[in-house]
């Protein structure tokens, strides 16, 4: 079976993603739980949130452009690593700084990714005749398909290794009262006596990140070798023109003169909030809380999985069924799960549950990830880095005013804000298909009026040259 050279591209970059946040995905998991103190995990990723705010703001254009979509792919995932190395000794001094890194990498690297999976896209659908949009969602399909497996490969490792190195923990019935939506900063010390501090022995730190820093490195190695540079020619051709350098570094903020990408704000950090609440919330609140860190990696691996199969089945329907009605049904997902989860109260003994949420939240997010990522190569094709930086820089928003308040609000207040964010978004949006459908109206009208127009000046030259001009004209109608 022969493979076309841009679905090959295609797998090595969902390979090297898949190997890179079986890393980094499975040590956002677990942050909250295993640096609770003082709050460095969740500052840590509030860090790393900020940073990648800043570098979405200036980074992405001018390093696709300097260096193409390849090598900052390969640089960027490099400052990926850099935060595994910090968690062989989790303090703020080491964690922090390696989180500002990772930061600076996440927008280029997410940015040229989009940008080369979108030119793929292209190019095969140039190729063989097809429809580019539809050629575009399958390979972003293909892609979190792939990528989204990472939870399931990264957290089954965290889980095994906690589960055969660290002590069992007694669950006290009383404080169970705590978990769940009723959890908030204030009762942290009592739950900590409860289920989420166990003794992690520096033998148990060094092998986890040892384990992640080489899968991460495997995965830079694997993606430096075996990905090819299409836009090499492109590269080469800017790095010998005299261009004001300014001009793309502010290209991410003039992009915002586009109305469609202001509507699409909210919708965008929506993204960002959803995830950070499941990552920094839900596995300490609910999971950690009341059944002991142990559980947080088979848990994750539901989210996971079910993200990754629906990411490849929604980039498959997506073809039959439109993006619109992929995303009024990731809506009605999770707001039925915000609800449930505000109404819940975990109790280790409905431990069944604790696996259904993340598979619900997993089923929502894989839409959002292929349909949000294809919404913005189709709407935006002509400023594919610029429109896909914003991206990385509004869902990064979300991520770091999750993280931010993580360690000062109570459960059922985010859970709130959640909802309304995630009503608002899809209000914002449907009024950007609301103007795309318009636009789409407009334009068979003014195609008529410029046929109404043809025959009227065809009339005149009638006039002018006679039978032989009549015969061209009854040739022109048909």
């Amino acid at each position: 079976m022969i493979i076309e050279s841009e679905t090959r591209i295609v797998l090595v970059i969902s390979f090297g993603f898949l190997l890179l946040f079986t890393a980094f995905g499975s040590l956002q998991s677990i942050q909250s739980s295993l640096n609770s103190d003082e709050g460095l995990g969740l500052a840590s990723l509030s860090v790393i949130y900020a940073a990648l705010i800043i570098s979405s703001m200036f980074l992405p254009p001018i390093m696709i452009k300097y260096f193409g979509c390849k090598w900052t792919i390969v640089m960027s995932m490099c400052c990926y690593v850099t935060f595994s190395i910090g968690n062989f000794y989790p303090t703020w001094y080491t964690l922090i700084p390696t989180a500002v890194i990772l930061g600076l990498g996440g927008a280029p690297l997410w940015s040229a990714k989009c940008t080369y999976l979108t030119i793929c896209g292209n190019r095969y659908a140039a190729k063989f005749n097809k429809v580019a949009e539809n050629v575009v969602n399958h390979y972003f399909g293909i892609f979190f398909l792939i990528f989204q497996s990472s939870a399931v490969w990264g957290n089954l490792m965290s889980s095994l290794i906690f589960q055969y190195t660290s002590s069992n923990v007694n669950i006290i019935e009383e404080r169970l009262s705590y978990c769940g939506a009723a959890n908030c900063p204030a009762h942290d010390s009592i739950i900590n006596e409860n289920v989420t501090q166990t003794s992690y022995e520096a033998s148990t730190i060094y092998l986890l990140s040892g384990i992640y820093t080489g899968v991460g490195i495997c995965g830079v190695v694997f993606v430096a070798i075996f990905m090819d540079q299409f836009d090499k020619q492109e590269v080469n051709e800017f790095k010998s023109q005299n261009i004001n350098v300014c001009t793309h570094f502010v290209a991410t903020f003039t992009h915002l003169k586009d109305k469609r990408q202001i509507l699409l704000i909210v919708m965008t950090m929506y993204s960002g909030f959803e995830q950070g609440f499941l990552a920094g919330d839900y596995t300490k609140a609910y999971i950690t809380c009341a059944l002991g860190i142990q559980y947080v990696g088979y848990c994750m691996i539901c989210f996971g999985a079910s993200n990754s199969i629906f990411s490849l089945t929604f980039g498959k329907l997506a073809k039959y069924t439109g993006r619109i009605p992929l995303f009024f049904f990731a809506t009605l997902v999770n707001l039925a799960s915000i609800i449930s989860m505000l109404l819940w109260k975990p109790h280790p003994d409905q431990l069944p549950v604790f696996f259904v949420f993340p598979m619900m939240w997993g089923m929502a997010d894989a839409i959002w990830q292929t349909q949000t990522n294809a919404l913005y190569g189709v709407l935006f094709l002509e400023h594919k880095e610029a429109a896909f930086a914003n991206y990385r820089l509004w869902e990064s928003v979300g991520f770091v005013i999750a993280f931010a308040y993580a360690n000062f609000i109570c459960i059922k207040i985010k859970l709130i804000i959640l909802l309304i964010v995630l009503l608002t978004g899809m209000i914002l949006y449907g009024v950007v298909e609301y103007l795309e459908y318009s636009k789409v109206r407009q334009e068979p009208a003014s195609l008529e009026n410029e046929e109404k127009k043809e025959p009227e000046i065809i009339d005149e030259k009638v006039h002018e040259s006679g039978s032989e001009t009549h015969a061209i004209i009854s040739e022109t109608k048909f």
